[in-house]
């Protein structure tokens, strides 16, 4: 199981659905949760026509300042929720550029199991929405993305694998295996089964799970290209998932990430928590 936890809390947008879901999850595990918010300094807000050096580094302080107050805000609220749950924990707040606070998180996600973010929310234009695609690329491990609209305990009763063969799949399946060994249903989702590589199909995929104590039901169906990410959501509701567990497609190129489209499309549109690996 999962023993070391860290989560992001944004400043920018709401904080619950990072602060519950991380916490009921680090209560499942019995395991240790680390939290970092971060504040993100607007270095636009520098005017142009500042002159001197020592104006410059007086509003560059000054941003400083109030992104770090941001961090420290959104931290509070953690705090509150972790304290009352009873779990180990820890706080950092951080303040930076964008391209310095993704940096920072990416390298300390590194040495955590799991890492725990919340989706964007639609129409916003912050910083905090893009946070999480860059992490998925950039920590080497896991993520559980929440919903911007989850509220709540968390608990992984019924999982979907969303599963095509791939190394992306086989990775987050792998990533997963803490969750899925307490799961009470195992649900694996195919679709276009007649591209899945023989040696990883469906039935494979069963009898691998099997051996390892996992019965999983499996569900296939045919889904043109733009219809897979809505086809995935429609199973979800339809098996009243908890989670799905699916691999996550993309690269990262002159700090501007590409995303396959269903990842891309699943970032915007999920309805339930993810579990995704790169």
């Amino acid at each position: 199981m999962y023993k070391n936890l860290l989560v992001h809390i944004p400043t920018e947008r709401s904080a619950r659905p990072a602060v519950d879901g991380s916490i009921s999850l680090a209560m499942s595990c019995g395991a240790h949760l680390d939290a970092i918010a971060t504040g993100f300094e607007r270095v636009n807000n520098v005017p142009f026509f500042a002159e001197g050096g020592a104006a410059v580094a007086s509003i560059v302080e000054l941003e400083y300042e109030r992104a770090i107050e941001r961090a420290q805000a959104a931290l509070a609220v953690f705090e509150v929720e972790a304290k009352g749950a009873e779990i180990s924990y820890d706080t950092r707040a951080l303040a930076g550029t964008f391209g310095d606070i993704v940096a920072t998180v990416a390298a300390t996600a590194r040495l955590y199991d799991l890492t725990v973010v919340s989706q964007g929310e639609p129409d916003w234009d912050v910083h905090d929405n893009r946070l999480p695609q860059e992490l998925l690329l950039e920590t080497g491990g896991p993520l559980v993305i929440f919903p911007y609209t989850f509220r709540g305990a968390f608990k992984a009763a019924r999982i979907g694998i969303c599963w095509d063969g791939s190394r992306l799949a086989a990775r987050a399946l792998r990533d997963s295996m803490p969750l899925l060994s307490k799961a009470g249903t195992l649900t694996a989702i195919t679709l276009n089964a007649s591209d899945v590589p023989s040696e990883a199909s469906p039935a494979q995929l069963s009898k691998h799970l099997a051996r390892n104590g996992l019965p999983v039901r499996t569900i296939t169906l045919n889904a043109d290209r733009g219809e897979i990410q809505s086809s995935i959501l429609s199973i979800a509701a339809d098996e009243n998932l908890d989670l799905l567990i699916m691999g996550g497609y993309g690269h990262a190129r002159m700090q501007e990430t590409v995303f396959g489209g269903v990842t891309r499309e699943m970032f915007r549109s999920m309805t339930v928590p993810v579990l995704m690996s790169h």
